[in-house]
């Protein structure tokens, strides 16, 4: 049973221990509103305030409607296999499934990360066919489809358009024939241009330390994202899904099979969900982030218990959500533990060709290796610990695995280097995948690099040295969020010591070859 004075408070507190803005946030417990609460305000400037009917972007979670769609359209998703190549033209080697593009392992790289190496900057408009270009130039993957997990939005794009080719029907008019209809979610629509959000909601960059400013954005997505919806929708729409819990034909059922890998290892997402659990109980959701906006929702069939979490800032909306379902549950919030020792280095990925970087803090260790610094936990073994990765020492290499991703490997340590700029990087390098340049300059005594493509020119970011020939290039701000984050900079050299080749990639995009093309040597 919940404890509705512990769940009230904990939702009192939402505004303060996540600030921002606005925010709305409800708890749905056995098909019933236990919980629920807007506050603060969607225009700052207006003093429009924040309500339960305020549409805002579900950004991600939009990704389980496609799917869905998909499914009731289609029957499964490999009646629009025989399409897929049409839509990557220059694609080299083996073509991923339909179904690994819902479950993530398809091995495309994420499209809004290569973004920025086209030359694309925050703010510009990028249109439907801008997509298809981007896709058009793609030659490779970054793993063999079916083997690994890695998050890719252009994933949920293409069965957007390949749904939408073998319906000829629209995406608005499935979503709402086959969910939002059924569902009762009366206010709900496709905002594809995320110029024109739906009433007049302002999403805001910054947070207290920095104060909030609006976020400017210019993209066109669907299918990835787009759906527009308030909290009074998302309510309904997860009354929807438990009152069709034991309905064999309900599509949130069909969407919330576990899935697999090629090897027959099992997968933490599938059809746009991730699986995952609170204390002992499995819950399917997902994230969603727009420059501007954060969204969390979750559901478990087994505690028939829900929570929507929705913020027109960057606040932690994941955490937010956990908060309220482990409140919901009768658990305890994990309490910060010291950690027995200080972990702190550099190690190398083989496979991935990405640095990773802990450092050390009283009682978590910061890992930077994904698109965004993950918290590692001490574990029983002395090891360390996340939801997501576990990190343990073998001598003085790595042991890193990341179970949901079908991933584990033994890193080799990377010695730091001096921090000073390496003149003999400077030049332009190009990438054939890509068709695309990337411009390194030094120039008194720091490092910058940008990207030149048929999005344009980017904005210079700094390039910082880290290990031998090893260097960081850092994204905080692109067209999607988060934004790519870290990228891995790595040189070749000729027997003259002249760099000849790179190496550039991050999580969401690995193993871009560039190769000089200048004579700076």
């Amino acid at each position: 049973m919940i404890d509705d004075k512990r769940l009230e408070a904990e939702m009192d507190a939402l505004a303060l221990r996540f600030p921002g803005p606005g925010g709305v946030a409800g708890v749905v417990s056995e098909g019933q509103v236990v919980a629920l609460r807007a506050w603060g305000f969607s225009d700052l400037d207006t003093r429009r305030a924040m309500t339960a009917g305020t549409r805002l972007p579900i950004c991600s979670v939009s990704k389980q409607f496609t799917c869905a769609a998909m499914l009731a359209a289609c029957g499964a998703p490999e009646a629009l296999d025989g399409r897929l190549a049409a839509h990557l033209p220059n694609f080299e080697g083996p073509l991923p499934r339909v179904r690994d593009l819902c479950n993530n392992q398809s091995g495309l790289r994420d499209y809004w990360a290569l973004t920025v190496l086209h030359g694309a900057r925050a703010e510009q408009a990028f249109s439907r066919d801008d997509a298809a270009s981007v896709f058009m130039r793609m030659r490779n993957g970054h793993f063999a489809p079916g083997t690994r997990y890695s998050y890719s939005n252009g994933n949920f794009r293409l069965v957007s358009d390949l749904l939408e080719a073998f319906s000829a029907e629209t995406l608005e008019a499935l979503y709402a024939r086959h969910i939002w209809e059924p569902a009762g979610m009366a206010g709900a629509v496709l905002t594809a241009d995320t110029r024109q959000p739906e009433d007049g909601v302002v999403g805001y960059e910054g947070n207290d330390a920095t104060g909030y400013l609006p976020a400017d954005n210019g993209i066109y997505w669907r299918g990835d994202a787009g759906i527009s919806a308030s909290l009074d929708d998302m309510i309904a729409y997860e009354r929807w899904i438990d009152a069709t819990r034991g309905d064999p034909d309900s599509l949130y059922r069909k969407i919330a099979v576990p899935q697999t890998f090629r090897d027959g290892t099992a997968a933490a997402y599938g059809f746009g969900l991730q699986h995952s659990r609170v204390g002992d109980v499995a819950f399917t959701g997902h994230s969603g982030a727009l420059r501007g906006f954060r969204a969390y929702r979750a559901y478990s069939a087994e505690a028939r218990l829900s929570v929507v979490v929705m913020f027109n800032h960057h606040g932690d909306a994941h955490g937010a959500a956990h908060r309220l379902l482990r409140t919901a549950l009768g658990l305890p919030h994990p309490a910060p533990q010291p950690l027995g020792e200080r972990w702190g280095g550099q190690w190398m990925s083989r496979e991935t060709g990405l640095l990773a970087r802990l450092e050390p803090g009283l009682d978590a260790a910061t890992l930077r290796f994904g698109t965004s610094p993950e918290s590692l936990s001490q574990t029983a073994d002395g090891g360390l610990a996340s939801s997501s990765v576990t990190v343990a020492r073998a001598g003085e290499d790595l042991l890193m695995q990341r179970a949901q991703e079908n991933y584990a490997e033994r890193l080799a340590p990377v010695a730091p280097v001096p921090a000073a700029g390496d003149k003999r990087l400077a030049g332009r390098y190009r990438s054939a995948e890509l068709e695309a340049d990337i411009v390194i300059e030094c120039r008194d005594g720091g490092t910058y690099l940008w990207a030149e493509g048929f999005l344009g020119t980017g904005r210079p970011e700094i390039v910082q040295p880290a290990g031998p020939d090893i260097w960081i290039v850092v994204t905080r701000r692109s067209m999607d969020a988060p934004a790519p984050g870290d990228w891995t900079l790595v040189a070749e050299r000729d027997a003259a010591g002249h760099i000849t080749d790179l190496t550039l990639g991050c999580w969401l995009a690995r193993g871009i070859r560039y190769a000089r093309c200048d004579d700076n040597t």
